[in-house]
Order: C-alpha cells, then sequence, then structure tokens
C-alpha cells in the first residue's frame, strides 16, 4: 500500500459482493438486497453522479428520512470518496440553509415531504448547480432520483482514496448557533467496522437490525461493521416499538442499537423476552444515560445481552460489555483496546481514582476537528486528547462511572447538583416511566432542581416531589417541584431533549 492508499472502507462491498454474493445484505419493509444486487445499484449512482459533474471530495447533502437510499449514497461515498452530510429532516429554515451552505453542498437528496419547506429556502441554497434530487415522486424544480440509480452498470472509475480523505460531515449541535460540523475520515470509519464488529461481538452471520434516524451517528455503529463482516442488515422506516418486536422475531435479529427512551418504550412490551426473542444476543443502549432501574429491568427480561456505550460523536467510547455487567452495573464500561482515557481536575491535573473530574480521552475514532472550525477544534482537541466536556469518575478497576454533562450541571447555594444523582432517585417510583431533571432559577439558591416524567400509571406531581425529596442524599438535591408530561420531545437521534422541557417550563412559569 503506497502513497497512503486506503484499501479498507471503500473495499467492503465489493470484496462482500464477490465473496458472498447471494447473502442477503439489506432488509428494508418488503425489499430484500444481496450483496450483488447492493453492488451493481450502487455502481450505477456512482457513475450517475459522475456523469452529473460530481467527484471525490464534493459534498452530498442528505435530507431523508430511513430508506435503502441513504444507505446506497453511503457506500458510493465510501468506494467513490464523495463527502455524505447527513442532516435531520426536522431541520427548518436558516437552520436548514446554514447547514447545507457550511458544508459546501454541491448538491441535495431529499424527498417530497420536505419540497414545502425546501421551496422557500431554495434561493438561499449557495448549490453551484441545480443539483436538488427527489428520491420519491415529483415536484417542480426538482431532479428525479431515480434517474440516477438508472445510470451504467459498468465498474466506475474510482479515484485513490487515501485514510485522510473525509468521508462525511455530521452536525450535532441542531439549529441553533454556530454550524459545528464533526468530521469523519475513511480511516475513523473504517475503525467503526472493525473496532464495534469486535466490541459488539458481530460476524457474518449475524442479523442487525436498526430502527433509530439513518443520520444519527450512532447509526454506524451497527452499519460499518455489517459491510466488514457481510453480514444481514435489516433497517426499518422508523422506530416502532411493536413492529420492532416483531421484525426482531421474524428474522432472527442478533444485535439492535437502541437509544434509552427506545429500550424503555420496548420494555413496556410482553414480547421483549427471551421466549420471543431467542436469537438476541446484543441490545447497546447508547446517546444518553440509562438509569440503573431500567438497566435492572432489562435484565429480568434479557439476561446476559446488554451493552452499554458512553460516547461521543467527535470520536471517544466506553463499552460496558455484557459479561462486566453482573458486576459493574452502574458503569459505563471501559475503552477499548488502542483508546485511553484520563479523568482530569480543573488544573489539568489526573484526578486520583474515584475522584469526579472532565473525561478525556483518545482513539481510532477520534475526528481530525470541526469542519472550517479551528478555534473550536483546538477547544475540544488539546495535544491529541479529546476534551468531552462530561464529568466522571474511574473505579479501582478503571471502569468508567459518567457522573453528569457539564452543561446540565445544577449549582445550587453554591453546590454541584448532579440531575443524574436525583433521577436515578426518581425513576424508582412505580409510576414512573421517565425522568428528566433539570435547574432553573431561584432567587435564593441561584438554581433548583425540576423534574419532568412521563408515567405508566396516575400519579400526583406534588406527592412525586414528596416521595423523591424523601429519598435524596442532600437537601440541596431536593426537588422544587415536580411537572407531568405525555411524552418527551426527542431529536431524530430519540434523545430526549431537556433544553426543550426546560425553555418550555420557563415559557409556563413566566
Amino acid at each position: 500500500m503506497a502513497g497512503g492508499e486506503a484499501l479498507a472502507l471503500g473495499t467492503l462491498l465489493d470484496r462482500q459482493a464477490r465473496y458472498r454474493p447471494d447473502q442477503t445484505a439489506l432488509v428494508f419493509e418488503d425489499l430484500r438486497f444481496s450483496w450483488s444486487e447492493l453492488k451493481q445499484r450502487v455502481d450505477r449512482l456512482i457513475n450517475s453522479l459522475h456523469e452529473e459533474g460530481l467527484s471525490k471530495g464534493d459534498s452530498i447533502a442528505l435530507l431523508l428520512d430511513n430508506s435503502p437510499t441513504i444507505i446506497e449514497l453511503y457506500l458510493a461515498a465510501a468506494k467513490a470518496g464523495f463527502v455524505v452530510v447527513p442532516l435531520s429532516p426536522l431541520l427548518r429554515g436558516s437552520g436548514l440553509t446554514k447547514l447545507i451552505n457550511n458544508a459546501d453542498s454541491r448538491a441535495v437528496f431529499t424527498m417530497s415531504r420536505m419540497v414545502e419547506h425546501l421551496d422557500s429556502v431554495r434561493d438561499d441554497l449557495d448549490l453551484a448547480e441545480d443539483r436538488v434530487f427527489l428520491i420519491d415522486g415529483d415536484a417542480e424544480g426538482y431532479r428525479r432520483y431515480p434517474d440516477l440509480a438508472g445510470g451504467q452498470t459498468r465498474e466506475p472509475d474510482v479515484p485513490v482514496i487515501s485514510d485522510d480523505d473525509v468521508f462525511n460531515i455530521i452536525y450535532s449541535s441542531g439549529t441553533t448557533g454556530d454550524p459545528k460540523g464533526i468530521v469523519h475520515t475513511h480511516s475513523v470509519r473504517t475503525a467503526y467496522g472493525t473496532g464495534f464488529a469486535n466490541s459488539f461481538r458481530i460476524h457474518r452471520e449475524s442479523v442487525i437490525l436498526h430502527s433509530g434516524s439513518l443520520v444519527f451517528n450512532g447509526s454506524f455503529l451497527g452499519l460499518v461493521p455489517s459491510w466488514y463482516t457481510g453480514c444481514t442488515y435489516v433497517l426499518m422506516p422508523g422506530f416502532d416499538a411493536p413492529r420492532m418486536l416483531e421484525k426482531m422475531a421474524k428474522e432472527k435479529v442478533t444485535h439492535v442499537v437502541m437509544v434509552p427512551s427506545q429500550i424503555i418504550e420496548m420494555m413496556q412490551y410482553d414480547e421483549f423476552s427471551e421466549a420471543h426473542l431467542p436469537h438476541l444476543e446484543c441490545v447497546c443502549s447508547l446517546g444518553a444515560p440509562f438509569h440503573l432501574e431500567h438497566k435492572l429491568e432489562f435484565d429480568r427480561r434479557l439476561p446476559g445481552r446488554f451493552y452499554e456505550l458512553y460516547g461521543l460523536t467527535e470520536g471517544f467510547v466506553t463499552i460496558l460489555d455484557k459479561f462486566d455487567f453482573g458486576r459493574k452495573k452502574e458503569s459505563v464500561g471501559v475503552p477499548p483496546p488502542l483508546y485511553e482515557m484520563r479523568i482530569v481536575g480543573d488544573d489539568g491535573a489526573e484526578a486520583r481514582t474515584g475522584s469526579v473530574g472532565e473525561i478525556v480521552g483518545r482513539g481510532p475514532i477520534t475526528m481530525p476537528g470541526y469542519y472550517k472550525r479551528p478555534d473550536l477544534t483546538a477547544e475540544t482537541l488539546r495535544d491529541g486528547w479529546l476534551h468531552t466536556g462530561d464529568l466522571g469518575f474511574v473505579d479501582e478497576d478503571g471502569f468508567l462511572y459518567l457522573v453528569d454533562r457539564k452543561k446540565d450541571l445544577i449549582i445550587s447555594g453554591g453546590v454541584n447538583v448532579y440531575p443524574r444523582d436525583i433521577e436515578e432517585v426518581m425513576v424508582q417510583h412505580p409510576s414512573v416511566k421517565d425522568v428528566a431533571v433539570f435547574g432553573v432559577p431561584d432567587a435564593k439558591w441561584g438554581e433548583q432542581p425540576v423534574a419532568a416524567v412521563t408515567l405508566i400509571a396516575e400519579a400526583d406531581p406534588d406527592a412525586l416531589r414528596d416521595w423523591a425529596n424523601a429519598r435524596v442524599e442532600a437537601r440541596y438535591q431536593k426537588l422544587a417541584k415536580v411537572i407531568v408530561r405525555d411524552e418527551f420531545p426527542l431529536s431524530v437521534a430519540g434523545k430526549t431533549l431537556r433544553r426543550i422541557i426546560k425553555a418550555e417550563f420557563l415559557e409556563e412559569h413566566r
């Protein structure tokens, strides 16, 4: 291998098509594609994009719900060197144009339901040519994606791709503030394939199911290992617990990655059990802390299958392995092989065992930086170490315990209050399904904690507050108020949006 050429990510599709041509690669609704069929579709797509004038290094923005098209575009980028920019279909107005333009996008792939939102901002897009493609239906001023998919079936001319070439830009900051595009290179995504296949014991006979949004970075934890191992990837249009349970049983699914809110919803159904899902080997929780009470309930339903991943899109993770769960239930595991972690205090010195500090780490999936933001990159990456902004400590065995996000810290009477400590108490109440604690301004104490809850059974909010306040460890952890919500606002990834709950509460109590 010369000149930094990467014989990795872009070769995986061709490899599986050659050695496992008839193996089912992708399942979506009633559609099933073998590896050879998937390669043909991707090669046609690459040829069509080349005919459109797109080449290595060109960014293509995706505003799409889950579909085989997203996976085809990801694979085309891996092989031909396009840079994919997955964007949330929840984006609107300037939040939409800001990210498309910031990524220097040269094409946009979208769907009919986004036309009304794109129409109002089309004049603000900096596309050099009129390359906005619809994957379904027709609309004036939009190109049809199926025309691209009908391209030449010949093997496309693909460039030399190096490890350091950019594979994707993922925006993590939502629709507010300055754009913060996280860059992942081909070597980073290759490490997703090799590393997470190893960590989650994914092999060529595995069946991975994904129901969350494919624009969420967490989706790559299962997607790239499926390319690497040549196993079967089952994609759902979206998260729907009853349909998901049915699909998991029908397809004999072995591996699933979900955020906590999705697992909590699954546990409302009796079918989330060993008897109904005998082939299941791994359920990985990621994206937010999973409360101990919910972990214990999960293990009662499906013993010996729980993994938890703590990590950032910027590129550091720890993993609680299913075989460590029994002795380290409250931890979020340890760094995988080839990763390093430190806990540092405010002075930058490494904290003692058991002492809380900022989690910093590095490893093969650490981003090279934020797109066109050297200022933010310098703040986050220091001497190769990723500063997470999260607080935690390690025990004598080196296992990490996540205390809370720095940005969610509540300071009441000059004392640090960690929302997660209160949440762990609140969620033990038999009527509480899920909880989110946040701080609100208080004239005397500076801030006081408030808990928003969703319920399994009806309960009086004041009684819930008193119940929790009788059980928290310290006075400063006592809740000022409990509010009940029918459901929590969720991001496209399925994460609870605590900041929106807080903003709504403050608006209601102005």
